[in-house]
């Protein structure tokens, strides 16, 4: 097994991920060249080309796909149209709305633009009128009405004191208006087909516009004549001038005469040199396809350029293609230098490649293969299959990867760890049927074995060393008709010696992988309900896991062939299982979206990450175990990080950072430092220890001025923690006490409109009205035994006093007329009974009197008064007369009213510190 020292993953974190930014529409480059601007749905993403990260984002607040937007020359302004015929105005570096206004338009806005000036906005309307706005002054300055249909294009000429604005719609024909008379001045008619775009020369004077009929026109602007059309002889989606002034010999611009680059349905970039209508260069780029198919799919070519863009302060030229991708060619080479993919579609499998996992390598839903450099999101786009791209692996080596096809085919590719690009070494194609799966040998690059929807298992040899110009030719030396259905994954063991397989028939099988090139069947794993997607081998040990589309993962003893463990937690397919920390926990991933870490000694599910809102097909681990990525149909590729090991470190500098402050404020309560360590107690974010603070200082002498003088001292969001804290010590009659205190110091002196700003301060207020009720009535309740339990002490010495008399007293029972203090301790009698008994004969009579008028009480009458006080003369009278028998009854009453005063002085000191007056002004608070 593992080494025991090893520790268990518990928790991934996004690192870095790759989402889609562009699915068709507009897209525009910031001025500085820093920035793409391209539409997604309701949003306009802003993406940074020196890290390839999606860095802004303005999206419309009801959810309207954006028809058209526009940045300002100075790159300040972002403005979109909806389809709820509003224009927004953004400072898109904060993603806020500045402003909105009605388009006037009456359906949607198709295309809009800037004035050099960044002062006028040109709209073009899906209803044959032009708007023109300025944007400075808030108002629409012209509107031009003599197109027909759908205004696709407006654009403002360079030269801003001319103030022309030239527009195209579906009559093919080009508009130029004169700002200053409002007035359509002529129209250029030469394309027959839409017009897609207008570039102008440096002074001003020369365009060229290009069309969907596969010309360009050059025309001269002082005459407002064609001067030249160039057949280009493919649909133009872009034109640029190319600087005059600029070596440009490497792509055929020999003479100083006007020169111009097209990009359109063929895919590449083509120099034409307008004076000859000459092509002097054409892009090549890597293909497979012939020329007559090129030919044939020139169409719905995916490579087809959709836009094409000139970026004068670093010499390069931007296209976008029609798979939503962004490339960038350095002049003036032509060579391509960044790549953005801006929209994945389904994401198949993803894996780890490079020495140190710097790339990694994507199939999608497309026959292209994607392989991104993390660190800058840059991409490289591999062609070569012919079909949907289903599934990869990977060499231990990393720099050696295989695909496979729906086209029946596996492909060899090799990357270049110096120059970063990758080629197609080796090529092979045997099967019947579409490709599904593909594993690599683990020892060295020896063979690769795929699995397909024919039902057969293939081995493949591969060279020791490829050739650097030649596509090796593949062939199998071993094919076994392995499963009644589709096999969907192959696995080789990590000794190169096993293989496993896992079909749709819902079993897996062993295989032996010997030197003569047969495949020998070893056993078969039997247990899931329905297909498998997923096998893979243990690093460490003799087991097999499996994942199946009936939702759960098993492990298997390669040496009975019998079920070790099942893992149940997804809710539907699990998609994808691998190891992880040496062979102890497993990674799976599944249909509901859902990515999942097990640890296998326990049969528990550790972790589960969220990140994906469709399957996660691919799952792949790099080789230090450190790192993870997923690739999903939603289109998101995220890259995981374990974040164990800094979970860890960062939960015990929080315990040592703990223990530190708990000493501290054992160290402030030492030395009285209340209100440092009651601030210490909050900040800490622990009731309890603020309540012990909260005792501390109420057992301190002049404790209410101590307790008010530190509580106001607090800071505003330490007095609402507090407050937040009462609430939860009222609910306790045990800490009620402190918790009233503090309520009345808050209530006394904070004004109830600044207690309502406390976050929460209604709610808290509502918490503590039933049980500061419920202490009053338990105080009401007390108050009223203590009265009774008073009248009975007294009349119990009353009748001690006067125990010579056979005749009883009556029970006083007149009402109360005043609240009294609840406990009345007669302290001066004590010191009579200490002192002698004279004092008592002269003075019982008036004494007795005020005590019971203390008490609450009055007498009913003269005449009984009058027999009270006979009877306790008597009293005293035998008592001096048995004055020897009676001196040590003396002292015991003596010990005993000591004793009683003692237990009434602590009720009554409990009752004075409660704090009964709180309750009226929390009612009016709520």
């Amino acid at each position: 097994m593992a080494n025991t020292n090893l520790q268990f993953k518990t928790n991934y974190a996004v690192s870095s991920k790759i989402e889609p930014f562009y699915k068709g529409g507009k897209v525009q480059i910031s001025k500085d060249e820093k920035y793409i601007f391209c539409t997604c749905g309701s949003r306009v993403n802003v993406l940074e080309i020196s890290t390839g990260k999606i860095v802004h984002c303005v999206e419309h607040d009801d959810q309207e796909d954006i028809t058209s937007f526009a940045v300002s020359c100075d790159d300040e302004l972002l403005v979109t149209a909806s389809r709820a015929l509003l224009l927004k105005q953004w400072d898109w570096r904060q993603g806020t709305c500045t402003r909105s206004w009605k388009a006037i338009h009456t359906i949607p806005v198709a295309s809009m633009t800037f004035d050099p000036s960044s002062t006028l906005l040109a709209t073009g309307g899906c209803d044959a009128t032009i708007k023109v706005w300025d944007v400075v002054k808030q108002y629409c300055t012209h509107n031009l009405k003599g197109s027909s249909g759908v205004v696709h294009l407006v654009q403002f000429h360079p030269d801003i004191s001319r103030l022309q604005l030239f527009s195209s719609s579906v009559d093919c024909g080009i508009r130029l208006w004169d700002l200053r008379s409002s007035q359509c001045v002529c129209v250029l008619d030469s394309h027959y087909s839409a017009v897609t775009s207008l570039s102008f020369s440096k002074d001003g004077d020369t365009m060229i516009s290009s069309g969907r009929d596969k010309i360009c026109t050059v025309w001269d602007l002082k005459s407002r004549q064609a001067k030249r059309t160039v057949p280009v002889y493919e649909t133009v989606e872009g034109v640029v001038l190319l600087p005059e002034k600029t070596d440009l010999s490497q792509i055929g611009v020999k003479s100083k005469t006007l020169h111009f680059v097209t990009a359109g349905s063929k895919g590449v970039l083509r120099v034409w040199e307008a004076s000859t209508a000459r092509c002097v260069y054409t892009q090549s780029l890597p293909s497979t396809l012939t020329p007559s198919s090129e030919e044939d799919k020139e169409d719905d070519d995916p490579r087809s350029l959709t836009y094409l863009f000139h970026l004068p302060a670093s010499s390069r030229l931007a296209t976008v293609t029609a798979e939503h991708n962004i490339l960038f060619y350095q002049l003036p080479s032509l060579t391509t230098q960044q790549q953005f993919v801006g929209y994945n579609d389904e994401v198949l499998d993803v894996k780890f490649l490079g020495k140190d996992d710097t790339h990694i390598v994507v199939a999608t839903n497309s026959c292209q293969l994607k392989v991104f450099q993390l660190l800058t999101n840059s991409c490289q786009i591999l062609y070569g299959h012919t079909d949907t791209v289903l599934t990869l692996d990977v060499f231990k080596k990393g720099s050696l990867f295989a695909s496979c096809a729906k086209d029946r085919s596996v492909r060899v590719w090799q990357l270049n760890s110096d120059s970063g690009q990758v080629r197609c070494v080796a090529q092979g194609s045997s099967h019947t049927n579409a490709v599904g799966s593909i594993s690599c040998s683990r020892m060295k690059a020896s063979f690769i074995v795929t699995g397909s929807q024919d039902c057969t298992v293939k081995v493949w040899d591969l060279p020791a060393e490829f050739s650097s110009e030649e596509i090796h030719q593949l062939s199998p030396r071993s094919t076994e008709k392995a499963h009644d259905k589709d096999v969907n994954s192959v696995s080789v063991s990590p000794n190169d010696k096993l293989l496993a397989s896992g079909s749709q028939d819902r079993t897996a099988k062993l295989w032996s992988l010997s030197g003569d090139g047969n495949l020998g069947l070893l056993g078969v794993f039997r247990g899931h309900r329905r297909g498998i997607w997923s096998v893979c081998f243990s690093p460490v040990d003799q087991i097999l896991a499996s994942s199946s589309a009936d939702g759960t993962t098993k492990l298997w003893g390669l040496q009975d062939f019998s079920c070790l463990k099942t893992f149940e937690g997804h809710d539907a397919s699990v998609l994808k299982v691998i190891f992880v920390s040496r062979g102890t926990q497993l990674l799976t991933s599944g249909s509901d979206g859902l990515v999942k870490l097990w640890t296998i000694k326990t049969n528990e599910c550790v972790k589960t990450l969220d990140a994906h809102q469709d399957k996660v097909w691919g799952l792949h681990g790099s080789r230090k175990d450190d790192k993870m990525v997923t690739g999903s149909a939603d289109s998101n590729i995220t890259v995981w990080l374990d974040v164990t090991k800094v979970e860890l470190e960062e939960e015990q500098a929080k315990q040592e950072d703990q223990i530190l402050k708990q000493q501290e404020l054992s160290n402030l309560l030492h030395e009285k430092k209340y209100l440092k360590a009651l601030g210490l107690a909050i900040s800490l974010d622990q009731p309890h220890t603020v309540l012990t603070v909260i005792k501390a200082i109420r057992q301190v002498e002049d404790s209410s001025d101590l307790l008010e003088t530190t509580l106001l001292r607090l800071r505003v969001d330490q007095k609402e923690s507090l407050l937040r804290y009462c609430v939860v010590w009222n609910t306790n009659a045990r800490n009620c006490l402190d918790a009233q205190a503090v309520l009345q110091v808050l209530l006394t002196h904070l004004p109830p409109e600044e207690l309502l700003q406390f976050q929460g301060a209604r709610t808290h207020l509502e918490g503590l009205l039933p049980y500061t009720e419920r202490h009053m009535e338990r105080i009401g309740r007390l108050q009223q035994a203590s009265m009774f339990l008073n009248y009975m002490w007294q009349k119990m010495r009353v009748a001690g006093a006067s125990s010579g008399m056979e005749q009883d007293e009556d029970m006083d029972t007149t009402p109360l007329t005043q609240m009294h203090p609840l406990f009345f301790l007669d302290k001066e009698k004590a010191k009579k009974a200490k002192g002698g008994t004279d004092e008592r004969e002269d003075q019982g009579d008036d004494g007795d009197r005020e005590q019971e008028e203390e008490s609450g009480f009055e007498v009913k009458d003269e005449e009984e008064a009058e027999e009270i006080s006979a009877s306790k003369k008597a009293s005293a009278n035998d008592a001096r007369e048995k004055k020897g028998e009676t001196n040590g009854r003396r002292k015991s009453e003596s010990e005993e009213s000591s004793e009683e005063e003692e237990e009434d002085d602590h009720i009554m000191q409990v009752m004075r510190n409660l704090p009964i007056s709180s309750a009226p002004r929390l009612q009016t608070l709520s």
